[in-house]
């Protein structure tokens, strides 16, 4: 569900830009031509597989709830699985359950990932310069996964992968951008971040979602 031949690379740049107690959270999913690539920004210590004594997957977004309201109402996690996600606190979070959750992920084609692998110890600002840190090797994910479809988070993100200035509230409905990997032709999608300061734009991120995927 990972390509593990990435993670050196992350955890090099963890001890650069990361927190010194964290890990790095990598990519996770389908990784042989999933419909869709999610890509956010960055991992935080609330991510209870950064810690480490963890030793299951280290995936986005576990051991946090809100995000996990997208990928079940557009149908790509169980009610079973949702439930879980919001009724289990952190600590009470199971490397068994983290790896059955993303095993439903990939069987329905889906990758979640973040542009910069570095946790840090809150949700602090990056720069642009920690981000385009991880644009290389965001290309090699990209080109070993083989998406037919990128959605990219906030305008940050979205901007620095496709290396021109973005404002996701310009996209509706199905209008979207193109990157060339490796030759490659990749359409994506810039989409309101859901979380944090953006949590207001989670209706319009779903409904946007839905659009793309037709679901």
């Amino acid at each position: 569900m990972q390509i593990t031949k990435l993670h050196q690379k992350y955890d090099e740049l963890q001890l650069i830009h990361g927190d010194a107690a964290l890990t790095s959270i990598y990519g996770a999913g389908c990784v042989e031509h999933p419909k869709v690539m999610f890509i956010f920004m960055n991992p935080t210590g609330r991510n209870i597989s950064a810690s480490k004594s963890w030793n299951g997957l280290r995936a986005p977004w576990l051991g946090t709830k809100i995000v996990w309201n997208i990928f079940y109402d557009v149908g790509f996690i169980s009610l079973e699985h949702f439930t879980q996600t919001q009724s289990l606190t952190s600590k009470e979070w199971t490397e068994s359950f983290a790896k059955s959750l993303y095993s439903e992920l990939a069987e329905n084609r889906v990758f979640i990932t973040n542009l910069a692998k570095c946790t840090q110890i809150d949700a602090r600002p990056l720069k642009d310069s920690v981000f385009k840190d991880y644009l290389e090797l965001m290309k090699e994910e990209i080109s070993a996964i083989n998406p037919e479809k990128i959605i990219t988070f906030g305008n940050q993100v979205s901007s620095i992968l496709l290396n021109t200035s973005i404002s996701v509230s310009n996209y509706l409905n199905n209008e979207h951008e193109t990157i060339e990997v490796d030759t490659t032709i990749f359409p994506v999608y810039p989409v309101h971040y859901p979380v944090g300061q953006g949590l207001r734009n989670m209706p319009l991120s779903i409904r946007r979602i839905r659009y793309i995927l037709g679901v």
